[in-house]
């Protein structure tokens, strides 16, 4: 402006690229596959600059409801993996076998048992199942168990009918426990 010159703003597309400098240095032209290839950059980049400007905000279809009962969907359920133990000692086992059994009983009807049917009669633990009671008496009297039942007595008690293995005899049982 000051010399009387006008300012000229040239563009970077008008500006010849290293590719084409180089090969107009060199006496060769450009092909015209290098033109076709940097006209179709060029459309790629324009179409992403659009998308780019748009954003995202595409018109989404509304789901359409089938049910009228809205099931809340599966969501990921990681296993737990505590980092320490809410419980500073593990629980103490109180059934064990002296808390079970808490006595042989010693009526006639369970002496006809001992005698009759190589059965000895205890009265246990109200909590106790069949097989505690089983490992029990095999573990207090070093005695094979063949079965046991129980029932529950009115007075709220649980009465267990211990049959031993064959190779076992009850009445020999009761002497050693002391029963008889």
């Amino acid at each position: 402006h000051v010399l009387g010159l006008r300012a000229v703003s040239v563009s970077h597309e008008d500006m010849p690229t290293k590719a084409a400098s180089k090969a107009v240095s060199k006496g060769t032209k450009t092909t015209p596959s290098s033109t076709t290839t940097s006209a179709t950059a060029k459309a790629k980049a324009l179409k992403a600059k659009k998308a780019v400007q748009k954003g995202t905000h595409t018109t989404l279809k509304k789901k359409i409801r089938t049910s009228v009962i809205f099931r809340r969907p599966k969501t990921l359920k990681k296993k737990r993996d505590p980092k320490y133990p809410r419980r500073s000692a593990p629980r103490q086992n109180k059934l064990d076998q002296y808390a079970i059994i808490k006595h042989p009983l010693t009526t006639e009807a369970a002496m006809k048992k001992i005698e009759d049917n190589n059965t000895l009669v205890f009265i246990t633990d109200i909590r106790a199942s069949k097989p505690q009671i089983k490992l029990a008496v095999k573990r207090l009297y070093d005695i094979d168990v063949a079965r046991v039942n129980t029932l529950v007595r009115p007075d709220g008690q649980k009465k267990a009918y211990v049959r031993l293995a064959s190779d076992y005899d009850a009445l020999d049982v009761a002497n050693k426990i002391g029963i008889i």
